[in-house]
């Protein structure tokens, strides 16, 4: 799940207030998670904030196919380990176009091939804030 007290809090409509908000307003942010609660906590949040979530997607298949047809990605939160079946397709094909992205995963930063030495990471439990920062500055 994600940390909400790091990411926002409301206003006295309800209505999210965030620091990260302005980053991510209009965006375009791909999200690959295969845990259904923590892809839905996630969407939720991105979207609040202003982003449009593309997916989540549980599956590489269907990240790559997310991928292929969706001209704008601003940007993608990958978790490594989906089903028992790596993400690196996925991030290859988002390094391709030219897609930031980073990995949230429980692994250690340590355990990712040396190939994404340059490519963020994000421990879980997610911090809004820290994604949002990692992925727009």
């Amino acid at each position: 799940m994600l940390n909400r007290s790091a990411a926002y809090s409301t206003n006295q409509e309800g209505q999210p207030l965030t620091l990260d908000s302005h980053s991510l307003a209009g965006r375009r942010v791909l999200v690959v998670e295969d845990e259904y609660f923590i892809a839905d906590d996630l969407r939720h949040q991105l979207e609040a904030c202003g982003a449009e979530v593309l997916g989540p997607v549980p599956r590489v298949e269907e990240a790559l196919a997310l991928i292929a047809a969706t001209l704008q990605i601003d940007a993608a939160v990958l978790d490594i380990n989906l089903q028992d079946e790596m993400v690196y397709p996925v991030a290859d094909a988002l390094q391709a176009r030219g897609v930031p992205f980073l990995f949230a995963t429980g692994y250690e930063k340590a355990a990712v091939p040396s190939r994404y030495a340059g490519v963020r990471h994000c421990e879980k439990p997610l911090e809004l804030s820290l994604i949002t920062k990692a992925l727009f500055g």
